[in-house]
């Protein structure tokens, strides 16, 4: 499988890496929230434009990429608009999207960009081909608030997103019941089976937390954390999600050696 290198990490190797989100409205409370998580040993930082109130102010946007590029050093971030059809906190046309992500990718600070499913295709076409030419990764991501689908049609979802160029592949489901988060981690499995990039899965809410934390179990390379406010509903904080991911990963790998005695 392919990898994903993002500065000092590396995305799609057994233990997944812990992203955690910048949620803040105002630039103020951005720039806290990036002190906040600076030292925290966070793999790479997602910074959630939409959470802000000024997304639409190519120079504020421009100071906050500066900025948080600055406190968090050599921490990969990764910039995020999510529309409120996706869950976001923004409602945004497919041009204003489009203009955003290239803006973004221009400026160079992000090393990785987030880009919807859902959108019109030569918008998605677009900005991957934008971000591609600057040698800059891709999540291709899709979101269902609602419901878990069924296992295939998740599989084929994430598969759609590595035929259109994803470098990683993202998709997070709502559980209505124990077996919707079974139904996820088999088509992370099946996925992880199938396809060539990494991918990043989750079932949101309480029951999902275990899709969470078992992605080296079943093939999630990614999974986001919080310190303070969570960007989504189910995110664990990050020093508890970093040592149960730890613990797992000790389990599997003394399990591999006892079996290789």
């Amino acid at each position: 499988m392919k990898t994903v290198r993002l500065r000092n990490i590396e995305i799609g190797m057994k233990v997944p890496k812990v992203c955690v989100p910048i949620v803040g409205k105002t630039f103020s409370e951005v720039i806290e929230q990036a002190e906040r998580i600076s030292p925290m040993g966070a793999d790479l930082v997602e910074w959630r434009a939409d959470c802000c109130d000024f997304y639409s102010e190519r120079e504020q946007v421009e100071a906050v990429l500066v900025s948080i590029r600055e406190i968090l050093e050599d921490t990969p971030i990764l910039f995020t608009f999510r529309s409120r059809q996706e869950g976001g906190n923004q409602p945004i046309g497919g041009k204003e999207y489009l203009e955003l992500n290239r803006f973004a990718i221009q400026e160079g600070m992000a090393d990785m960009i987030d880009v919807e499913l859902s959108h019109e295709d030569e918008i998605v076409d677009e900005i991957i081909r934008t971000a591609h030419r600057a040698k800059i990764p891709v999540i291709l991501s899709s979101h269902n608030f609602e419901r878990t689908p069924d296992p295939a049609a998740m599989t084929e979802t994430l598969k759609e997103m590595e035929k259109r160029g994803a470098d990683i592949a993202k998709l997070a489901v709502m559980p209505n019941c124990e077996r919707d988060v079974l139904n996820l981690l088999c088509a992370t499995l099946d996925a992880r089976e199938q396809m060539d990039i990494p991918v990043v899965t989750m079932a949101m809410g309480g029951i999902g937390i275990v899709s969470r934390l078992s992605g080296e179990c079943f093939g999630s390379a990614l999974t986001f954390g919080c310190v303070g406010k969570a960007s989504a509903p189910g995110q664990v904080e990050l020093k508890q999600l970093k040592a149960t991911l730890e613990l797992i990963h000790r389990g599997i790998t003394r399990s591999e050696l006892e079996q290789e005695d």
